[in-house]
C-alpha cells in the first residue's frame, strides 16, 4: 500500500511528536520505552500499522498493554495518528513509530517488547523482491533480536503464497507454533476468530469472501 501524500501531515506529525515518535528520536529511546506510556506494562509493536484501524482498537480493547503502530509511510502514520487522536485523544497506552521496520532492534532491547504484528503486509511478489518479505529471515533475525524468549510474532494474510512463504521461513528459522495457532481461514473458525481485530484489508477481503491466513509463530 502506497498512499498519496498529504500536505498536512508533515506540520501535523511536527506537532504531535509525544504521539508519533520520529525515527531520530525513537533511536535514542531504546531501553527506555517506557516512559512513553503512562503505565509500565507489556508493550506490543505492530510494524506496518497501514491506517492504524488495527492498533487502535487493540488499545481500547487491552488498556493493560501498551501499543506501538509502526509505520514507514509518513502520510500514512500521519492518517493513522489523527485518526485516533480526533476520535480518542491520546490514549494512555498508544504510540507511532514513524519509522522503518527493517532493524527493528535499532529502536528495542531485547526483551524490551514482547509481541510484534505482521498485518497484510505487502507480498513483494517477484523473487528479487524476497528480501523485503517482513518474513525474510534478515527480518526475523530483527525481531529475535528484541523479542523475550518464546517472543510472539502473530502474522495474517490474504495472499496464500505469502503465507506459505513464511510458513517455510519460519520453519528455516527455527521458529515453532502449536496447531492452534494457525489456521487457514481465520473466519471460518469460531474458536480461533474469538477476539480477533481486523485491520482495512481484512474487512476489504473478508467481503470479497477471500480467506484470512494466520500463525501465531515463537522463536
Amino acid at each position: 500500500m502506497h498512499l498519496r501524500s498529504k500536505p498536512w501531515a508533515a506540520p501535523w506529525l511536527a506537532e504531535h511528536t509525544d504521539l508519533v515518535i520520529p525515527q531520530d528520536q525513537a533511536t535514542q529511546l531504546k531501553g527506555h520505552w517506557s516512559q512513553q506510556f503512562d503505565q509500565e506494562q507489556p508493550i506490543q509493536v505492530e510494524i506496518g500499522s497501514g491506517k492504524g484501524q488495527f492498533i487502535m482498537e487493540m488499545a481500547l480493547a487491552h488498556p493493560e498493554i501498551n501499543y506501538i503502530g509502526m509505520e514507514i509511510q509518513e502520510t500514512a502514520v500521519a492518517i493513522a495518528a489523527r485518526k485516533s487522536f480526533d476520535r480518542l485523544g491520546k490514549l494512555p497506552n498508544l504510540r507511532y513509530l514513524f519509522g522503518n521496520g527493517n532493524g527493528v532492534e535499532t529502536y528495542f532491547e531485547l526483551g524490551e517488547i514482547q509481541k510484534i504484528y505482521l498485518n497484510f503486509s505487502d507480498p513483494w511478489p517477484k523473487t528479487r523482491h524476497e528480501s523485503r518479505r517482513l518474513t525474510y529471515k534478515s527480518f526475523l533475525k530483527s525481531y529475535e533480536a528484541v523479542l523475550p524468549a518464546g517472543g510472539e510474532v502473530e502474522f495474517k494474510t490474504d495472499n496464500r503464497h505469502l503465507f506459505e512463504y513464511s510458513i517455510v521461513s519460519f520453519m528455516d528459522y527455527g521458529m515453532r507454533w502449536q496447531p492452534e495457532d494457525f489456521t487457514l481461514d481465520l473466519h471460518a473458525d469460531e474458536a480461533k476468530v474469538a477476539g480477533n481485530i481486523q485491520t482495512e484489508y481484512e474487512e476489504k477481503f473478508l467481503a470479497l469472501g477471500q480467506p484470512i491466513y494466520k500463525i501465531k509463530a515463537h522463536f
